[in-house]
């Protein structure tokens, strides 16, 4: 079949059996909001209730009132313009992204008098992108059937349209379902369709389901993957830290006669930065080189990244300052990384001249550079200068955000001005800054550390109050606060509440419970904790054994203590230096018994410990 006869039937199709589609197809799952009643023969009519939702929910006559003027001047010409002029306005409209003016004057047209203006095939077109980038992709549906059913075929720019709208919404399977649809119908989707779809895959973590579609394209004439389909699926590969398939299909595209560009590279290089293999990355960059192919500055800014977060600030330097010798300008993502690389290695000195040297060169710093240094001076205690450079934020008017009110919370509770920190919190909520759950976590955590136990449960209870429910950090933190104060009842309840909360303990959780009963001397049900969180399909790990192990040696339960050793010796899990002193000193002691003496020396005889 010829591909003009399989259009024609596709035309049939869509024409005949259009309202099928609506309601089998992709279609069923969006209702349709607008209740536009056409036919062949009569005008546009949309009913009273969605008058008034055009009127408030989309109409910003503010924003357009030349184009508004404009509108109401045609409509009083004599002779009327053609349909296709009202066309050229709305589509003039439409570029400014004016998009609810564009569905507004829509809707004035259809209100019109028959005889006047009658919306044809491309005004729907029209509205239907408007439509979708309004978010309101269910409503750009409503309008392709009623395009449908007035007679009028549509084409794939319209379907790349619908396609675009379902992705940017995260509607990713809806996409592919009406992708195959359209392809059932006889439509044939063009590179924009697929790219689209890819695009989406890749972006929500499909890369698999994107690596189908690229093999179907393979599989369709005239529409072979191109360099940006495969730089989709080669980044998203990357992202996944399935550096191994991204050469695999990287080797496959140059293959096939595509020559790589900067972004593939770059996609490359940040996934073999991910898996800290610096010798490949060099190769890469050399081969860059050779192919005249130049690093960018996110190709450089994820070198950076790296260099950091491998605590190697100064190489990370070097690499800007060689950024700047190959004339390439680093920008505020490549200051931040180094910044935050000396901040990790506690040379916020460093991070602080950093800091003046993008300043000199004309490259503003955003919010991010001021959490960064803020962060870095709060862990080295020095809360002066990290609050004077909070408050030069609203000087430069730039908002903190609730990172940066969070980071200086916590650097406020650690050292011991819990109060301050409780005041920044109220002035977090004053400037329209969401209370989130780490920012509660930290100010929990503060306010237990400083003996501020009442405080914490007011703050804990205030936090229920809001709605945002407590996740197990939270209830962490604040049952450790609770066991430190010696209310293990309180701390026990806390505990066996988060079942019924749908949370469940992780080895922080167990590990902070086993110490608090340790303390209070309840070692038979700390004992059964350990057991429990292996029953629970939570591993204890090196704390849970020591905890208990220290806890049992401190109150004379030396043959379960050595019992719970030679479990660790099994699992090669390592005894901390704190109990090995324990144990040496037990050793020495004149006032132990001889029994626990010859279970100590048989036990260092036995084990690898004693190695």
């Amino acid at each position: 079949m010829t591909m003009m006869a399989r259009s024609a039937d596709a035309a049939v199709v869509f024409r005949n059996g259009v309202c099928d589609c609506l309601h089998k197809g992709i279609f069923s799952q969006f209702p349709c909001f607008l209740a536009i009643l056409l036919n062949r023969s009569s005008h546009i009519h949309i009913n009273a209730s969605v008058e008034d939702q055009f009127q408030h929910g989309f109409a910003n006559f503010d924003d357009d009132d030349d184009a508004l003027t404009h509108f109401d001047r045609m409509l009083r010409m004599r002779p009327l313009p053609s349909i296709v002029q009202f066309n050229q306005l709305l589509t003039s409209i439409a570029r400014t992204k004016h998009y609810s003016t564009v569905i507004s004057l829509f809707w004035r047209m259809n209100l019109l008098e028959d005889g006047f203006v009658k919306p044809d095939k491309f005004t729907l077109k029209i509205v239907i992108n408007c439509f979708c980038k309004l978010n309101r992709v269910d409503l750009g549906f409503s309008i392709l059937g009623n395009l449908l059913k007035l007679g009028y075929e549509p084409n794939i720019i319209t379907f790349n349209t619908l396609i675009n709208g379902l992705c940017v919404n995260a509607k990713i399977a809806l996409a592919v379902k009406f992708l195959d649809e359209i392809v059932e119908k006889g439509f044939q989707p063009n590179f924009i369709t697929y790219i689209t779809i890819i695009n989406g895959l890749c972006k929500t973590g499909n890369t698999s389901s994107a690596i189908v579609l690229l093999r179907k394209m393979e599989k369709i004439g005239g529409c072979e993957p191109r360099l940006v389909d495969y730089n989709a699926v080669i980044d998203s590969l990357c992202k996944d830290r399935l550096v191994t398939e991204a050469f695999k299909l990287f080797s496959e595209m140059i293959g096939k006669g595509i020559s790589p560009d900067v972004v593939t590279y770059t996609s490359l290089i940040q996934g073999i930065c991910s898996l800290g293999e610096w010798k490949d990355t060099m190769t890469l960059l050399n081969e860059m080189v050779a192919k005249n192919i130049s690093p960018n500055v996110q190709t450089f800014s994820i070198l950076v990244d790296a260099l950091c977060k491998e605590r190697k600030a100064k190489e990370a330097q070097d690499v800007v300052e060689l950024m700047i010798q190959r004339d390439v300008v680093p920008n505020v993502v490549t200051y931040n990384a180094v910044m935050d690389g000396y901040c990790l290695c506690g040379q916020v000195d460093e991070a602080r001249k950093m800091f003046d040297v993008m300043v000199s060169r004309g490259c503003a710093p955003d919010v991010i550079t001021y959490t960064i240094l803020i962060n870095g001076y709060s862990k080295i205690k020095n809360i002066d200068e990290a609050t004077s450079l909070f408050k030069e934020m609203s000087r430069k008017r730039l908002l903190p955000d609730t990172v940066t009110y969070t980071t200086l919370i916590g650097g406020l509770c650690q050292i011991r001005r819990p109060r301050d920190a409780l005041l920044l919190l109220d002035e977090m909520q004053t400037h329209g800054q969401i209370h989130d759950p780490f920012t509660y976590s930290t100010l929990l955590n503060g306010l237990c550390n400083n003996q501020r136990l009442d405080e914490a449960l007011a703050l804990f209870k205030k936090l229920e109050n809001t709605g945002l429910a407590p996740n197990i950090v939270i209830y962490s933190n604040l049952i450790q606060g609770v066991c430190k104060a010696g209310k293990l009842d309180d701390a026990r309840k806390l505990y066996l509440s988060l079942s019924a909360k749908g949370l469940k303990p992780n080895v922080r959780t167990y590990n902070i419970m086993i110490n608090g009963l340790c303390k209070g001397r309840l070692l038979d049900e700390a004992s059964e904790l350990l057991m429990k969180m292996e029953e629970e399909g939570c591993s204890p790990n090196f704390y849970s054994y020591n905890i208990l192990v220290q806890g049992l040696l401190q109150n004379n339960g030396i043959q379960k203590a050595l019992q719970l050793l030679h479990v660790m010796d099994d699992r090669a899990i390592s005894v901390d230096p704190g109990t090995v002193t324990f144990l040496v000193n037990m050793l020495s002691d004149d006032g132990l018994d001889n029994l626990s003496k010859e279970m100590l020396h048989a036990f260092f005889g036995t084990t690898s410990f004693s190695k």
